[in-house]
């Protein structure tokens, strides 16, 4: 399959160059798209530049300012189905998603899974150097979504995806509104919904090595109050 991985980027000049690097070397045969919201710490230079070495296998899609996640993962899904591509793998760029991990999810869409999920909270998955506040709110968050949705997926907030070309055809991504955290579970739930295949596999999320979590309390209040709209509205 032809692969890419997109990965968003705010303020991540640190981690970006060895993101790459790591890539390179543990997922080799994949693509790279950086999506970088202007950072101001210069994030989107240090992406030109390591695009200007690779040119056939990297890009750079530059945004003018922050827009949310969700908005920055649908503009890079657009242009990678109209770029040919035939799996997509989404993951962020602080190390949280191991990129050894990237042709474990690649493999069960070999094996038929339309969207494989890297999964925390399932057996074998677990979180590195979290303290007990934050587990529960993940696992909390994963739990009360899949209560209202009432679907049988462990991570619904899950960030770390391998999607097939034509499991992002056929989930209307106009329609999708989520522009936080909410957008991980509105992807998923939408993919249900079409009756598609979903796999979750176990990983281990260690938290960011290198700069500031994106995660706010704003984040995850509107993911909380997302999930009603979500059910109301996906059919």
């Amino acid at each position: 399959m032809k692969t890419i991985v997109v990965v968003p980027t705010y303020n991540e000049k640190e981690n970006l160059p060895a993101m790459e690097e790591a890539l390179r070397r543990d997922a080799p045969g994949t693509d790279l798209m950086i999506v970088d919201d202007a950072s101001p710490d210069g994030t989107g230079a240090i992406a030109d530049a390591l695009a200007a070495k690779r040119p056939d296998s990297m890009r750079v899609l530059h945004r003018a300012g922050k827009q949310g996640l969700g908005r920055a993962y649908l503009d890079a899904f657009r242009a990678a189905l109209a770029a040919g591509y035939d799996a997509i793998v989404q993951m962020d760029c602080d190390f949280s998603h191991d990129p050894k991990d990237v042709p474990r999810l690649l493999a069960e869409l070999a094996k038929g899974a339309d969207l494989a999920v890297g999964s925390r909270w399932v057996a074998g998955g677990r979180t590195v150097n979290w303290g007990v506040g934050r587990r529960l709110i993940s696992r909390g968050g994963s739990f009360y979504a899949r209560t209202i949705l009432g679907v049988p997926y462990r991570d619904l907030t899950a960030g770390f995806k391998a999607w097939k070309r034509a499991t992002l055809e056929a989930i209307a991504l106009d329609e999708v509104d989520a522009r936080g955290y909410g957008f991980q579970v509105e992807m998923t739930y939408r993919v249900h919904k079409r009756g598609l295949r979903i796999v979750e596999i176990p990983i281990v999320f260690v938290d960011r090595r290198v700069g500031q979590s994106k995660m706010t309390g704003g984040i995850v209040s509107e993911a909380a109050t997302l999930v009603w709209k979500i059910k109301r509205r996906v059919r």
